[in-house]
């Protein structure tokens, strides 16, 4: 397969409005969508095709209000090791999108996976976790090209969520993922527009 420069361009396009969406209109996301994001993490690179990552689709209320009542907790954590104008700051911050996404995933990391004969993570078990996190943004990506928006919280304690979902002993919390239409389209950072932290380009060192 060759690709083209208007190829690249897209591509080049769909990343620079992929966003950590925080916002979101309640309309629900029909299931033919949902399918082809779930195939968009089967082409995932994953170390020795391990393909560690497991996701559960959040419906249940309870499990949602759950996962929402432990953000607020380690949100009012989070806001107290702040001070002064940034601990205001902080506070001005929408963090989440658990109140309006009408998707909800909950990913985590098969950490001794069969799969795979332990190709590639002898030396660096990390690999794993790396697999997770590229899953996650292959599904990302096919989101924002589908014109939905996906937002990542990381506000929350593991080893209460491991908890919360019952989950086998060598699964280990990777990510809560809200999904949806986004209320507003932005192809700038939220951080970097609140003036939280700014974007800065990535430096190539030679050595």
């Amino acid at each position: 397969m060759e690709f083209t420069a208007q190829d690249a361009a897209i591509l080049e396009r769909i990343m620079l409005w992929r966003r950590d969406v925080r916002h979101f209109r309640p309309d629900p996301v029909p299931e033919d969508v949902l399918a082809r994001l779930r195939a968009a993490m089967d082409h995932a690179p994953s170390v020795g095709n391990a393909r560690p990552w497991r996701v559960i689709r959040v419906e249940d209320p309870a499990l949602r209000a759950a996962v929402r009542a432990e953000f607020t907790r380690c949100n009012h954590n989070a806001a107290a090791s702040y001070e002064g104008e940034q601990a205001q700051a902080y506070g001005r911050l929408k963090l989440a999108g658990l109140d309006a996404a009408p998707v909800q995933l909950a990913v985590f990391t098969e950490t001794d996976p069969e799969a795979g004969h332990r190709l590639g993570r002898a030396t660096m078990e990390l690999t794993l976790q790396q697999s997770t996190a590229m899953a996650i943004f292959a599904l990302w990506l096919a989101a924002r090209a589908e014109n939905l928006g996906l937002g990542a919280v990381s506000i929350l304690e593991p080893s209460v969520i491991e908890r919360l979902f019952a989950v086998p002993a060598h699964w280990e919390f990777a990510g809560y993922l809200c999904l949806g239409h986004p209320a507003f389209m932005d192809d700038t950072p939220l951080l970097h527009r609140a003036d939280w932290q700014q974007n800065a380009p990535t430096l190539w060192e030679t050595r």
